[in-house]
């Protein structure tokens, strides 16, 4: 891989040190940034340790490191395949979420640790436009954590308008300092987006939006920004991708699975959208190449294959090849690594696509383990339904 700034080509804007905290701009960084956006996290997060051990006062050292532990756990529940989000029905979701005590604890502590930096740092410099990016990236990366693990969406609302009024603070003082678009972006698209009772709901009904102003500020961020521009393109994908906007958001994706072929993500995601653009036979082929990567030694990092089996299932299903469907959730449930709720939905997905094949006993064998007690219950409802009447297609 050539030179890059936070893994992007080009290198850095020329007049990047005016516009960014100094250390965004080191080796060992911008190291540390690659790794992470190969999925090596054990292999960032050592690295980012070792930059906050070296910049403790520095709240971007400990906000580095947050966002390590933060996209580890939620990769390691299987949060981070965009298919839960890219329609609203998540909001919904009756999902359960098990966080080690550990993890949060430190996850929360990092939070707070990184804020009170900020706050030190502010009330010495109420226009020190690094401490309120750092401050403001804090708090997005921790309503992007408490939505996705706890479906905590108020809290996460409020988190996230702080975040926005953080970043448009920074802008304010700096209108070069492009990483600040990001989170104001997000808001934007995310209020747009959401329907006026549940602004209400989460108090945030005065706060305005605009689909395509929130769009245009990710991609200022992807474009130019120091720090997030791999984290913008990612969320510009998974915006387009929830306005059906699909041939834009493949676009940006192989754009980032191109630079990171590494990145299973960046990879799945393709996939995915191929497979919503409605392209069944092609998006089969990009499922059957990652997973012909994944046998490859040391190709991915910690591949969460069930989430590329369950899409190959999907989108069988959709080709109405239930045959190799029903196969392929199966593989999906039988990873050791699968998440309890991916299994249960996997589960459930083959016992409907084996009483289409007319095979009762695998079909009530798959309902009985997705609506078995304990562990996560989203699916347990269907599952219970379908013991009594097979599932018929309808």
């Amino acid at each position: 891989m050539a030179s890059t700034a936070m893994g992007q080509p080009g290198g850095l804007p020329p007049d990047a040190a005016k516009h960014t905290d100094p250390i965004n701009l080191q080796q060992d960084v911008r190291d540390a940034h690659t790794a992470f956006y190969n999925l090596d996290y054990d292999r960032a997060l050592g690295m980012f340790e070792a930059v906050q051990r070296a910049h403790p006062q520095d709240p971007m050292a400990t906000d580095y490191v947050l966002m390590v532990l933060i996209f580890r756990e939620l990769y390691h529940q299987d949060l981070l395949d965009t298919t839960y989000y890219a329609h609203d029905s998540f909001l919904s979701s009756k999902r359960t979420v098990s966080i080690a005590d550990g993890t949060r604890q430190r996850i929360e502590s990092l939070t707070d640790s990184a804020i009170a930096l900020c706050d030190q740092a502010l009330k010495q410099n109420p226009d020190d436009k690094n401490a309120l990016f750092a401050r403001g990236y804090a708090r997005g990366m921790h309503a992007a954590f408490i939505t996705l693990a706890d479906h905590s969406y108020v809290t996460a609302a409020r988190q996230g308008l702080a975040a926005r009024n953080d970043s448009e603070a920074v802008l304010k003082l700096d209108a070069g300092y492009q990483d600040a678009k990001m989170a104001v972006g997000i808001q934007q698209f995310a209020v747009a987006s959401l329907p006026r009772l549940v602004r209400m709901m989460v108090g945030i009904a005065g706060v305005g939006g605009s689909r395509e102003k929130g769009l245009g500020m990710l991609r200022d961020a992807a474009t130019y920004g120091i720090v997030t521009r791999i984290e913008s393109r990612t969320t510009l994908s998974l915006f387009l991708r929830h306005d059906g906007r699909y041939p834009e958001a493949l676009v940006v994706q192989q754009g980032l699975a191109q630079e990171f072929p590494h990145d299973y993500l960046f990879r799945l995601e393709q996939a995915n959208l191929t497979k919503d653009e409605g392209n069944g036979p092609q998006a089969i082929a990009a499922y059957r190449d990652v997973l012909a990567d994944a046998r490859k030694p040391g190709y991915f990092i910690d591949p969460r294959l069930q989430m590329a089996w369950f899409g190959l299932a999907d989108t069988e299903r959709g080709q109405n090849d239930i045959t190799d469907a029903a196969k392929h959730y199966l593989e999906a449930s039988e990873q050791p690594n699968c998440s309890d709720w991916l299994r249960r939905r996997a589960q459930l997905n083959a016992g409907q696509m084996l009483d289409l094949l007319h095979d009762r006993g695998g079909a009530v064998k798959q309902y009985q383990m997705a609506a078995a007690g304990g562990g996560d219950q989203s699916q347990a409802d269907a599952a219970r339904r379908y013991l009594k009447a097979p599932y018929d297609g309808k």
